[in-house]
């Protein structure tokens, strides 16, 4: 998305050509080349969210206590909800519950994770490397976010695009396009200077007027993307994933824009390396070596191992060319993951806590209960249960114990 805005090109392009580049320095340098890539990555995305921040709070019109007092009345800064809710997609208890299943599975079960604590050099180095993954991810994806509240705040003050793709601006001669803009501009205007006024004394009647402009931008927002939809359908509308990019690009110093397009870029290839080498990976010893070649030299297995690198490259590419933005990207891994972590987290559940059920009624167990995960989150069944997809993953894992048990009393153990 960021080389595609940047340098104009189609984003079907984009993908193919970092998708390609990816592939290549994966497949010639395998775990060993993701490791050392990884290390470099992590060094240039935490200097330059730590700039990007530094900068960001320097240029705003609000010291940083006003800043997360209006962010806060806005319902930006709205973390934690103790309401019981399986239709609410976030709170206390699908994060505790459905969260805590969903990062068992990730960073218990998940290839791409424990390749990494399967190069330590003993169980010690591989239990620090899994300790330091909560040490620096917790604290580095809660301050991203909170980068994003700052840039929220940052744009009050400052008139921004009606569509954050720049792509949208073809419509920009458009009627009904102008008409919204002008809309637009004067309720920006008019909430800027009621956010001064708030700025004062902090006046909760100026406050609610500031929530009602908002209300309105929103619906002007949302009436773009339904205009970009019918006039220009190829243009993808859903702009969330643009907004730090536009920030970015049009505020920061030419030497920072060019290390925040490292960090961006570095932490998309970072995570795309090591989902291609895990997929080589388990495609070479639980399915290539278990059942077509379980004794042959170390080389042919190497070259095996780099043959299915580029082929799962080619997929991957495939679904980066075809897959749709979702609501945003960080959600739309965590809905995918969802789907089918909950089960993979249920068969390593059945092997190390249940020893008594045999590998036929898991593998049944899987065939049954996964097609019920992907049909509890995309039938339509509001008017019965409405699910969340973080609660797919406790479902998902309960059922396959539940499930396996059943079928080990019918099916006996293989």
């Amino acid at each position: 998305i960021i080389l595609s805005t940047i340098l104009g090109w189609n984003l079907i392009l984009t993908n193919i050509v970092i998708g390609s580049l990816v592939t290549i320095y994966t497949l010639v340098g395998g775990t060993e080349t993701v490791s050392q890539t990884q290390k470099q990555q992590m060094f240039v995305i935490f200097i330059g969210m730590f700039l990007a921040f530094f900068l960001i709070v320097q240029k705003l019109p609000l010291d940083l206590n006003d800043a997360l007092l209006y962010s806060g009345k806005m319902g930006k800064l709205n973390a934690v909800s103790f309401e019981f809710n399986l239709n609410n997609r976030y709170n206390i208890w699908s994060a505790f519950l459905g969260g805590t299943f969903l990062f068992l599975s990730y960073f218990g079960t998940d290839q791409s994770q424990v390749q990494r604590y399967l190069t330590g050099k003993s169980l010690k180095e591989a239990r620090l490397g899994l300790l330091f993954n909560g040490l620096f991810k917790i604290p580095m994806q809660f301050f991203i976010l909170f980068i994003g509240v700052m840039v929220f705040v940052f744009f009050q003050f400052e008139k921004t695009p009606l569509n954050f793709n720049p792509l949208s601006q073809s419509l920009k001669n458009n009627t009904e396009y102008q008409a919204l803009n002008a809309d637009y501009d004067q309720i920006h205007e008019e909430k800027k200077q009621k956010i001064i006024a708030w700025k004062t004394d902090h006046s909760e009647k100026v406050m609610s007027e500031l929530k009602d402009l908002q209300a309105k931008e929103v619906v002007i927002r949302e009436d773009v993307k339904k205009l970009i939809n019918k006039e220009a359908p190829d243009i993808e509308s859903n702009d969330k994933d643009y907004v730090f990019i536009y920030y970015i690009l049009n505020y920061l110093p030419t030497g920072i824009v060019g290390l925040l397009i490292a960090v961006i870029l570095s932490a998309a290839m970072s995570s795309t390396s090591s989902e291609l080498n895990a997929l080589a990976t388990t495609t070479v010893v639980d399915i290539y070596k278990r059942n077509f070649a379980p004794d042959i030299s170390e080389k042919k297995y190497l070259n095996a191992s780099r043959l299915f690198t580029l082929m799962w490259g080619m997929v991957a590419i495939f679904f980066a060319v075809n897959a749709s933005l979702f609501e945003n990207l960080i959600q739309a891994v965590n809905i995918i993951g969802s789907l089918f972590y909950g089960v993979i987290l249920g068969v390593f559940a059945i092997a190390f806590l249940f020893p008594k059920i045999g590998g036929k009624a898991t593998m049944w167990s899987i065939l049954i209960v996964e097609p019920v995960i992907i049909l509890l989150y995309f039938l339509d069944v509001k008017e019965v249960i409405e699910l969340e997809f973080l609660w797919l993953n406790p479902i998902g894992c309960l059922l396959m114990i539940g499930v396996a048990s059943l079928l080990e009393g019918i099916l006996g153990k293989e």
